[in-house]
């Protein structure tokens, strides 16, 4: 015995060769070195060796072991039918982890030529020396998840302790390494690894072994005459207490080889007309060698392990498969290498999951679509809205010529109403995905729904503000002028609103059009468990320069906003309802801005979760749209069913002017009012023109009692200095001036040129009578008349739409009713010429 030691194993044969009986073959060699040495040497000697336990690999290499034979499979052996197994099982995507020793690798590098020009990929190809956790992770890294493995129970312990920390077991992965190793195996060296006993079962549940086959599974008779199964029991027999050896079916199939071989050669030798014997042979006898070499490669039986068949001198045996199932090694099929099949015993295989592993992640890229009970929700919600922009609609054209709608531009509440069922609109569009629609179509959409959104939201805040504007220029207009704009003005403001809209879409359109783009997210497991990753994708509308466009947009919205704003602040003190929509539209512009720049901010960050996403764009177009069209329409329809003519009151018009001169206040009164109030001014111009003929029938009647007058016998020219006050209290009368202190100074300073005294002095003789007396003499008749009528005259026209000699047009105080207006101080040369 050799005891796998080189030297004693080279003296052992070379002391037979010369000291023992002529030998016609060798059997044996269990050491892989020591039958190495000897096998490489027999060729000098013409001898033919057979092993029954040598599985190394090297000894394949008939260049160099030209007559080594093996009734054992060599490690190689198990590549086909791992081959077979993949190619069952449909897995075309492997990983190797090989230990570093010369057996491992050798088997690793004839499984790489075997899989070759089979479809099969391996994806990567790792080795270790002591620790494997680096290959491991490597091996999940590449997303390796069929592993072959090359080891020795020591390793195969550090192996799955590793599996288990990289959670590289389960339903996911499947592991196939050698089945040779002792029962029991892992217990022997689980105390050198750093993971307990119950994470590396964990980790071992599953793996397949692939080994020689002992003994044949088949009932057949042998060469023998006894099926393997009565070998069995007569080698248990005969065993005893001893140890048990998986070659010993080999060692015996191995001695009917050489006894068939022996037969062989004997015959080919007889039919010969040389009648040469195998008594002839010597080890220089190189055509017996060939001879014996010839008939052992030729040898063929069905033995205890199965069809004996040698190819090249390797046998061609039964590989059969294990599978660790509950800490238990289970045969679950064995692949016959003469046949080339291989056969699962009754689908015992167990698999962790519901089905086998698959060979690497199924990536299943999977749309993110958009709910349609979601899309159903927001649908109907939209379409009520468009009902009630619609009965707006209706509400505004049935009552165009009321006051209150008239004043109030039907025109502009028109354009109102049409951008909020465009803005409404453009949520179906936002709702059709790559689950509605093709892609082609899609990127139509892309284009479609940015220009319907913003062309109604143009329409709907440009009329808005185009109305709020005409209110401005006219109450604001402090030169007096007569101020009439026509709704063909607004209509072209609002024209060049959207005219300015159409140019930054035509360029977006023309230089950096939206396109479809599809973006890919992280894997995900599989809701339903299956051994699937899946991808989700999303379809967005997007483009190479789309900050900037974007940017554009929001820019010019923003300054309309703002420009809104300014006009709503400005026209705030207008005080008739039914022109003036300022606190309306800060409302309106208020809960606009605060619900775009929200839903904006949670779109941005929903970019990921479609039915989010779409839920806020659309429940912001629809609250926006909504609430402009409700602030709008619905004061006005309340108003015109309860007090329809509260609304158009002339109620006292007031405003305040911003910039305040140094050295007076200057107030103005309004000369025109809105083109919508046309009835209004009408019926006010009417009323102008009557009081108008009546001042010229009074003046006709004052001129002729101050004719009359004129024309009495008496003529008086001098005023009792007891009638000064008279005439003083007569001009501060409220009825005919409204009091204020510069007037009455006005009419001291005229007084004070002509003193009551000097009036007195003319006539002194009667200055001594009773005034009683003279009251109603007509000389003081005539007097009060000459004084009272002009002022009368210039007191009473404004109390009745008549006008002053520093107003041109009718004119309406700021802080005063129309009885009560202020009437400048016109009357002192009339005064002065009494």
């Amino acid at each position: 015995f050799s005891q796998c030691d080189n030297a004693k194993g080279l003296k052992a044969f070379y002391d037979a060769i010369k000291f023992g009986p002529k030998h016609l073959m060798v059997f044996g060699g269990v050491c892989a070195t020591v039958t190495s040495i000897i096998a490489e040497s027999l060729k000098g000697w013409n001898l033919v060796q057979l092993s029954f336990a040598a599985t190394t690999p090297e000894l394949a290499d008939k260049k160099k072991y030209p007559y080594f034979f093996r009734t054992v499979p060599s490690d190689n052996a198990v590549n086909p039918a791992i081959l077979k197994l993949l190619k069952h099982y449909h897995w075309k995507r492997v990983g190797t982890l090989t230990q570093d020793v010369q057996r491992f690798s050798e088997v690793r590098n004839n499984l790489n030529g075997v899989l070759d020009g089979k479809d099969i990929e391996i994806s990567d190809t790792e080795s270790f020396s002591d620790d494997p956790c680096t290959s491991v992770k490597k091996l999940k890294g590449n997303d390796v998840r069929i592993i072959l493995g090359q080891f020795n129970e020591e390793m195969a312990v550090k192996v799955f302790c590793c599996a288990y920390d990289e959670e590289m077991y389960g339903s996911k992965y499947q592991w196939i390494i050698p089945g040779w190793y002792e029962n029991l195996w892992w217990e022997a060296w689980i105390n050198s690894s750093q993971c307990l006993s119950k994470n590396l079962l964990t980790a071992m549940e599953g793996y397949i072994g692939v080994d020689f086959e002992p003994l044949s599974s088949k009932t057949n008779k042998t060469i023998s005459g006894r099926t393997p199964q009565q070998y069995e029991k007569e080698y248990n027999a005969r065993r005893g207490d001893g140890q048990s050896s998986k070659f010993h079916g080999y060692a015996y199939d191995g001695i009917w080889v050489i006894a068939r071989t022996l037969q062989r050669a004997m015959k080919d030798l007889n039919s010969t007309k040389q009648h040469q014997k195998i008594e002839d042979f010597t080890y220089s006898n190189q055509k017996l060698g060939n001879i014996f070499l010839n008939a052992m490669n030729e040898t063929r039986f069905f033995g205890v392990t199965g069809e004996v068949v040698f190819k090249n001198g390797e046998r061609m045996g039964t590989i059969k498969f294990t599978q660790f199932q509950e800490q238990k090694e289970v045969k679950v099929g064995e692949y016959n290498a003469v046949d080339d099949t291989l056969v699962i015993i009754n689908n015992s295989i167990r698999f962790q999951g519901v089905e086998p592993p698959k060979d690497k992640t199924i990536i299943q890229e999977e749309l993110r679509k958009i709910s349609l009970p979601l899309y159903s929700i927001l649908s109907a919600l939209t379409i009520l809205g468009m009902i009630m922009a619609s009965a707006f609609l209706f509400f505004n054209i049935k009552n165009r010529n009321q006051k209150l709608i008239k004043m109030s531009s039907p025109y502009m509440n028109n354009l109102i109403i049409l951008g909020g069922m465009l803005s409404y609109g453009s949520i179906f569009l936002f709702g059709l995905d790559g689950s509605f629609v093709s892609e082609k179509t899609f990127e139509t959409l892309c284009t479609v729904r940015t220009w319907i959104l913003t062309v109604g939201y143009t329409t709907a805040f440009g009329a808005m503000f185009a109305k709020t504007w005409r209110v401005h220029a006219i109450f604001k207009n402090v030169k007096m002028k007569k101020k009439i704009i026509k709704d063909q003005k607004l209509l072209g403001i609002v024209g060049g609103m959207l005219l300015i809209d159409l140019c930054i879409l035509i360029c977006w359109q023309v230089v950096d059009p939206l396109r479809r783009t599809v973006e890919k997210y992280n894997m995900e497991p599989d809701p339903a468990g299956r051994d699937i990753s899946i991808r989700p994708i999303l379809e967005h509308c997007e483009n190479t320069h789309m900050t900037i466009w974007l940017g554009i947009v929001y820019a010019y919205k923003g300054l309309l906003m703002l420009f809104g704003c300014f006009l709503a602040w400005e026209t705030r003190n207008v005080s008739i309802p039914a022109l003036n929509d300022s606190k309306y539209i800060g409302m309106s512009v208020y809960n606009v801005g605060i619900m775009c720049i929200i839903g904006a901010a949670v779109s941005f960050l929903t970019r990921d979760q479609p039915n989010v996403q779409f839920c806020i764009v659309a429940l912001v177009i629809i609250f926006c749209s909504t609430i402009t069209l409700c602030l709008v329409f619905v004061p006005k329809l309340i108003t015109l069913r309860t007090n329809p003519d509260a609304a158009t009151q002339n109620r006292r018009f007031q405003f305040t002017q911003n910039q305040k001169k140094e050295d007076s206040k200057t107030s103005t009164s309004v000369t025109s009012v809105n083109q919508a109030s046309t009835s209004r001014l009408e019926g006010l111009q009417s009323e102008n023109h009557r009081l108008r003929m009546k001042i010229t029938e009074l003046d006709k009647d004052l001129e002729e009692v101050t004719m009359q007058l004129q024309d009495t016998p008496e003529k008086t020219t001098y005023i009792k200095q007891n009638h000064y006050q008279d005439l003083n209290d007569i001009l501060s009368i409220r009825n005919f001036t409204d009091g204020k202190d510069g007037e009455k100074a006005i009419l001291k300073n005229h007084l004070d040129q002509n003193p009551p005294a000097q009036w007195g002095s003319s006539d002194p003789s009667r200055t001594s009578k009773d005034p009683i007396e003279d009251i109603n003499s007509p000389e003081h008749i005539q007097r009060r008349l000459s004084l009272q009528l002009p002022i009368l005259h210039h007191a009473y026209l404004p109390s009745i739409g008549g006008v002053d000699a520093s107003c041109a047009s009718p004119c309406v105080s700021p802080s005063a009713s129309p009885r009560h207006r202020h009437v400048p101080p016109s009357f002192r040369v009339m005064v002065s010429g009494l």
